[in-house]
């Protein structure tokens, strides 16, 4: 019997092999760990761009080129739907938007009537799914713990007390500060049993879980999801709002221009109906392209095995940072999360660790807050006053982390040169 040849995922991807200079003028293959930020496209990414630039056309217009597009765009809308496992005849539609926080802008403006709109959220969000519901609506927040988990209790609670005037909630399927995955399906239970809706931004989520967007047909399934193509290995430019279509249609658009008419009078303005009704202006054709053949490959790959191979690098990783005593984890080191991790060493600032990391062993972290400052200064167990006194003081390092985040293609080998990376660090401390 042939042995099963046990999958290279590094080969599926584009650049991850280039050399970068370090500090003492060597040159050595660039470590990635900042795959929450951003990731690198897959090769069959780089392959469908190129074909569909052969052929490129502008979407809606006229021309053999601009008429295969249209097509390709218009189909690629039923295949995204498809990888969460929904299509149009659910009542889903898929709307192409920049990334993340323009889709959410979107949703807030058109699920918003006004500021009398109640949007319940957490204290875990990314600014993108916290900032745009602040402006838009009367916005209430649910807590999290020492670990940074949520309370299902206490949001239960909130929905209860508020007699049914909440009508939406917004959540992250996975956090991009400590990789908790928040249980969607139950609280999708939860807000439905009290009249709201729920928004779901998995852009921490859906390279690395399955997403069944219906859930199981007993009132778990999500209303509106977000996410972008540069989360999931097609960096060009591109995410994605996947709603019902009919709550579309029925509000006004989110940003006006061309092609989202049906006549234009000297007086008066027909729009046409959803999805095209939100995509003013000429539609990111390659970055649709791009999506699409990153959730091919997903597929092809499964999400069991994306799932062993990253839980495997979070656990060696946990691990490995743990047998320094000077090293401080957050999170759940326990719970289901996605492969991001947080941490500190005591008495070296995070930004020095970032450039120690960066500039010598030729690592890329992420250090700060994350876009998440609320979140992160409660897993810091800082006040907000204390924050406010930091700010004032040019001299003061703001509060901050340090943050290892885990793609496909990255490998043990890489994990253990952090590790080994953070003990020469900690080895050097004076």
């Amino acid at each position: 019997m042939r042995e099963k040849r046990i999958m290279n995922y590094r080969e599926l991807f584009s650049g991850i092999e280039e050399k970068i200079q370090l500090e003492d003028g060597s040159y050595r293959v660039a470590i990635n760990l900042d795959n929450a930020a951003t990731t690198p496209p897959l090769k069959k990414v780089d392959e469908f761009i190129y074909t569909n630039i052969l052929m490129y056309g502008s979407v809606g217009r006229g021309g053999q080129k601009s008429h295969y597009c249209t097509q390709a765009y218009e189909i690629s809308r039923e295949e995204i739907l498809s990888f969460f496992g929904i299509s149009k005849e659910d009542g889903y539609t898929t709307i192409y938007v920049k990334n993340t926080t323009e889709g959410i802008n979107l949703l807030s403006n058109i699920l918003c009537r006004d500021k009398t709109t109640k949007v319940l959220v957490t204290r875990m969000e990314h600014h993108a799914n916290d900032l745009p519901w602040r402006r838009a609506a009367q916005t209430f927040y649910i807590e999290v713990d020492s670990e940074g988990k949520i309370n299902l209790d206490e949001l239960e609670n909130k929905l209860r007390r508020s007699i049914g005037t909440i009508s939406l909630v917004s959540l992250t399927g996975a956090s991009n500060v400590t990789g908790y995955i928040t249980p969607i399906y139950e609280i999708a239970q939860i807000v439905h049993r009290y009249g709201a809706k729920l928004v779901v931004d998995v852009a921490q989520l859906v390279a690395h879980r399955a997403i069944q967007v219906k859930g199981t047909g007993k009132g778990d399934h999500i209303d509106f999801i977000v996410f972008s193509g540069h989360k999931m290995y097609a960096p060009f430019g591109c995410g994605v709002v996947i709603g019902p279509k009919e709550i579309f249609d029925l509000a006004p658009p989110y940003m006006i221009g061309g092609g989202i008419v049906t006549a234009v009078f000297d007086n008066d303005v027909y729009y046409k109906r959803a999805p095209e009704k939100e995509e003013a202006g000429t539609p990111n054709f390659l970055g649709a392209m791009a999506i699409v053949a990153a959730t091919t490959v997903l597929q092809k790959i499964g999400f069991e095995a994306i799932e062993k191979h990253e839980k495997a690098l979070t656990i060696r990783l946990i691990s490995g940072l743990s047998q320094y005593k000077e090293v401080i984890l957050y999170g759940d080191q326990r719970g289901e999360r996605v492969g991001v991790v947080p941490f500190n060493i005591r008495g070296i600032t995070y930004d020095k660790v970032g450039e120690f990391l960066e500039k010598k062993c030729g690592i890329a972290v992420r250090t700060g807050c994350f876009c998440a400052q609320p979140y992160v200064a409660r897993l810091l167990n800082i006040s907000d006053d204390e924050r406010y006194q930091k700010m004032q003081d040019f001299n003061a390092t703001m509060p901050g982390m340090v943050r290892a985040s885990l793609g496909l293609y990255n490998t043990e080998e890489e994990v253990d040169t952090l590790i080994e990376s953070i003990g020469k660090l900690i080895g050097g401390k004076k």
